[in-house]
This record gives C-alpha cells, structure tokens and sequence, in this order.
C-alpha cells in the first residue's frame, strides 16, 4: 500500500505540476475531445489558483501524482444554468482543473483524490460540491457519478459544460 495524501501546492511545485496538465492534455485530445486544447490550463491559471490558496497536489510515496483547485466559494460559471441545482442556498465549493500524472492513471487515485478534497471543504462547513466537465470526457463523468455527484444540467465555463452536483447531509 503506498502512503497517499494530498497537500496545498506551492509555487515550487509548478515544475511538477505543468507535466501532469500536459499528459492530461494529450488524454483528453486522444479521446476526441477538445477540452483542454486552447492553451488553458496554462502555468498561469496554476500560479493564480496556487497565489489564492486553491491549488492541491495529490502524493503519492512522496511523488506529486496529480493536481487539482478545490475553490470554496461562489462560482460566476454557475449562476445561470439550464437545468437547477439542487441546493442554492448553502455554500459549495468547486474542483476544477484536475488531472492525474502519467503512470498514475487507472489506479483509482482520482477517488482518492476527490474524498481528500471533500474532506478539506468539509471541515470547513461545506456540505455541496459542483464540477463541471466537457460533454465528451466521458472519464470525467464516470468519476463524478461513481462519487455520487448528480448532473444538473449545463453551465457556461470556458465554453458549454456538463454540471454535477453532490450535496452531502450533516450526518453523512
């Protein structure tokens, strides 16, 4: 069993974490579809998310395997929506931009991953998560409904997205 856990990352990280978007890239454009294929996420939508707090990378053995932002807050991209969301008065947080390095894809790290970051905006107090994906990565759709997260419909985030939801009870 590896020790696996994650932790804020830190702008000396950016080196790691630039080759893990690229392979995440290179997926992405393999299975067809055209998310991630204009430049963004770039080194600067990473620097940003790491300078405001929002940038954690997954370990692994003490590897950086994988990167995502875990946003606690209000998202512009998610006031209007055709479909609804199940809960629009408590605050959620959002995870975007994340992706898993080569060599460590198909080893349910992704589900590691996600728990981590429910878990450090549940300590927080919130109880409801958004993602938002392209309507052809298909991966991305598998994982947030193996999770529990429920489509609601779909948003305007760096062109048309596939939205979930996933809200979590007090005693859950």
């Amino acid at each position: 069993m590896s020790l696996i856990y994650i932790r804020q990352a830190q702008p000396a990280d950016i080196p790691a974490i630039m080759p893990i978007i690229a392979h995440a890239k290179a997926q992405l454009k393999a299975s067809g579809s055209p998310q991630w294929q204009d430049g963004y996420p770039n080194e600067s939508a990473i620097a940003t998310d790491i300078d405001q707090q929002n940038s954690w990378v997954l370990l692994v053995d003490g590897q950086i395997a994988g990167t995502a932002a875990l946003i606690i807050g209000d998202d512009p991209n998610y006031h209007q929506i055709d479909g609804a969301w199940a809960n629009t008065t408590d605050p959620y947080a959002t995870i975007h931009r994340i992706a898993l390095g080569a060599g460590f894809t198909g080893k349910h790290l992704s589900h590691y991953f996600f728990s981590n970051l429910l878990s450090v905006a549940y300590q927080t107090g919130v109880r409801n998560f958004r993602v938002d994906t392209h309507a052809m990565n298909q991966q991305m759709q598998a994982l947030a409904t193996n999770l529990g997260y429920q489509y609601r419909g779909l948003v305007n985030a760096n062109g048309v997205r596939r939205a979930y939801e996933l809200n979590l009870t007090t005693t859950s």
